[in-house]
Order: structure tokens, then sequence, then C-alpha cells
């Protein structure tokens, strides 16, 4: 079981809201600081050495990332204002990994001149990057197994996803990296999201360490590093079970001690490059109830929206749930949770048991620290909320201010619409 609990009491909330109004996203410092320190120690039995690489796209936040660096982790951009995030935050050169699709040349420009680790996602891509800079000294490419590995409800099947080169097309493409002057290499794959079995990712290891070693074997290329992606999940669902990541780290210990050593690749770095078990926990959208409807089924309108949230409307996945004030109280009603979008899917939750809860309660959202504000859009005009960070002296800072509506009319042209003729 997993405790689903609020860091603050519905007083100190109530405080924070009179002076920022709901609704707003709530990331716990201290304990995002103690997640990044957690995978640290965890992996650090690696003998190869270890570099996780914090998935920008899962929390954009630069406050976030250099947190995240002060605990020395590194960031994972899939594009260039990803890679400029990062590098507000300090994060600079090969602690950066670069990892996009159809990608533009002018972005692997950035990469390039920033410094970072490219990992290209085909055979084509070799020519772009030559084309937008040069074939840079270390360079990575990223590998999908196809049918050699299962992927999960998120991603689906390897076989089935736009990612990567097959196995025969990375032998082709270090090959022609090295002789385009690549003398540094490193190996990629990513296949799943949220995936809660630590066995998943040790099995996704031994195919790393034993495609590492074939590389090595057929053309001489011994690797620098191995990223396993992310895909890391957490446990939404009270009833289940976090990641043991020290079991997993040892998982791949004896894997890496039974392959690579075996090799001659060790010392060989295994990255990673997860966001959601980083940060996921860690956040909170805070909302208030504005409307409570009978009709056919009960209904809390909230004044949050899937514009704020877009994970159970899009993925129908599950958030826990808490009435501030009623934290331990039993379920009394059944109720379907939702914004005010124009659209029916615009719910947290589908009869969800909760204490009974009335017009001004204030409703936390669970688990929104990763993919959470940042697949926020302005559909219907919403505007996107704010993201407060709790400091560890318990202190609140705004670390995004909401949009208003001059934010949203910013890219229009009303004085060309004031002399457009119709």
């Amino acid at each position: 079981m997993t405790e689903k609990r609020v860091p603050l009491s519905k007083e100190r909330l109530e405080a924070i809201c009179a002076e920022h109004p709901t609704p707003f996203h709530l990331y716990d410092e201290a304990a995002v600081r103690a997640r990044a320190r957690e995978i640290n120690e965890a992996f650090s039995i690696l003998p190869g050495g270890f570099k996780e690489h914090f998935a920008v796209k899962a929390l954009p936040n630069p406050f976030i990332l250099k947190l995240l660096a002060a605990e020395g982790l590194g960031a994972d951009a899939s594009s260039l204002p990803e890679i400029r995030l990062a590098q507000a935050a300090g994060i600079l050169g090969e602690n950066i990994m670069f990892s996009s699709n159809d990608t533009p040349r002018s972005e692997f420009a950035a990469a390039l001149e920033a410094g970072a680790i490219v990992n290209l996602d085909d055979l084509s891509h070799i020519e772009g990057l030559a084309a937008a800079g040069g074939i840079p000294e270390l360079v990575c490419c990223r590998y999908n197994p196809g049918p050699l590995k299962q992927g999960n409800a998120i991603i689906g099947k390897p076989e089935e996803a736009k990612y990567g080169f097959t196995s025969e097309q990375l032998f082709e493409g270090y090959a022609e990296l090295r002789r385009r002057g690549a003398r540094r290499f490193g190996l990629h794959t990513m296949v799943a999201s949220n995936e809660l079995s630590p066995e998943y990712f040790v099995e996704t290891g031994r195919l790393l360490f034993a495609l590492a070693a074939e590389l090595k074997s057929r053309l001489g290329i011994a690797l620098e590093f191995v990223n396993l992606g992310g895909g890391i999940g957490i446990p939404y669902r009270p009833e289940q079970e976090a990641v043991p990541l020290r079991r997993l780290a040892e998982g791949l210990k004896a894997a890496y001690e039974e392959i690579v050593v075996p090799a001659g690749l060790a010392p060989l770095r295994v990255f990673l490059e997860c966001g959601r078990v980083v940060t996921g926990p860690f956040g909170w959208l805070v909302s208030r109830v504005i409307h409570v409807k009978e009709t056919y089924r009960k209904y809390l309108g909230l004044d949050a929206s899937m514009a704020n949230l877009m994970r159970p409307g899009m993925y129908g996945a599950y958030h826990h749930i808490t009435v501030m004030g009623q934290e331990g109280a039993r379920p009394e009603e059944v109720y379907d949770v939702t914004g005010s979008l124009c659209e029916n899917n615009d719910k947290f939750a589908i009869a969800r048991a909760l204490p009974r809860a009335r017009v001004g309660d204030l409703v936390v959202i669970h688990d929104t620290g990763a993919h959470g504000h940042a697949m926020g859009f302005n559909y219907n005009g919403k505007l996107r909320s704010a993201e407060l960070l709790l400091r560890e002296d318990g202190s609140v800072l705004e670390i995004r201010r909401p949009e208003t509506i001059e934010d949203y009319f910013r890219t229009l042209d009303f004085a060309a619409l004031r002399a457009f003729n119709t």
C-alpha cells in the first residue's frame, strides 16, 4: 500500500490560496530532493558509474531543474526550448542528453552548440546531424528492439513505435558515424512508460548489455554508456507499491557482471532518463469545488479542468483525490469529478467514492508532479495555472505565475484585425 497524503493542513493550504488563487500545481522541494538522492544512492552500486538525466518534458520548470542539478542530476531534452531550460538551470554540456525524433536541423545545431550528447533516432539523422554542424566526437543511437522486447500499455508494441533504429540499422549507423569521425559512442532505448515491475528494466539492461557486446565483437566499438531510458512508474493507486529502486539496481549489477565484464566492456556507464519517478509523487493539483450537480449521476465541478491535468481524460488514468478537511472520512457519495471544458472526457474521476463535498471545499488531486502542468493546453480559452514550490523551510514560492488573458492573446495581431477587410 502507498499512503496518499497532502504535505499541508487544510488551514495552511487555505492561507496559501488566499495569496495564490486556485487552481495551481504545488511541488514539495524536500521530497523531490530526497527522491533524487535515493536514486543516486540506489544506482551507485553499478560498477561503471551512473547518471540520471531528468526528463525535462515531465516538469519543464527551471526552478525544479536547478534543484535537481544541485543533487547531481542531468537533463534529458527533446527540443530546443528544453535545452534552453536545462542551460538556464545550470545543466550544461554532456550533462544534457538530446533525444528527439523527426528532428529539424536547427535543433541538431543547437544541441551541438550546447555540447549536449546527441541521441539519433534514425539512419537518416546521421546526414542531418552532419549538415547541421558536423558529427561530434561523442554520439548516441536509439535502439528499437521490435518484437524482441514487449512494450507496455502506454507506449505499446516497440515494432509499432516511431522511435529508433532496428538492430541491423544500428550496426550500419555506428559504422557510418565512426567513418565520419565519431570516436565515443552510447546506446539508448526507451520501451516502457509508468512500468512498476523492476524485472522489466533488468531485462532491458540485459538486452542493451548484450547488444553492446555484439557491437564490440562485430565492429570493434566499445560503448562508453548505455541509456536504459525512463519509464519507471509510480503508484498512482493506493493499493500499488513503488518500484524498489535498490532491487532494480542490484538486478542490473548482476546482469552487468554477467555480460559486460566478460565482454571486456567495463567500465560501461549506465544512464537513466526518468521523469515521473523523480517528481511525480511530489506534486498536487489544488482546486476548489465551484459546482455540485445531480442529474443521472452526481458531479463535483472544480475550477480546474483537463487543461490543467490531461492524463485522466486522455488515458483514463487514475489520480487519487482528497477533499481537504475530510482526509480520514469514509466515502459517502459517488461522484464524477469534472472540469468546465466543452468536452465530456473532461473528468478527473468517474464514479469515484469520496466524502461528501460542498461548494467551496478544497480538493487536491495527487501525483501531478510529472506530466501534469507540462501537458496543459488552452482549449476553450482556458488559461494555464500557476506552479508553486513548497520550500524546505515551509515557505511557498511562485515558480510560474498563472497565465492572463493578455498572455493568451499575445500572439494575435489585433491592429491587423482592425484593418482586416472582409
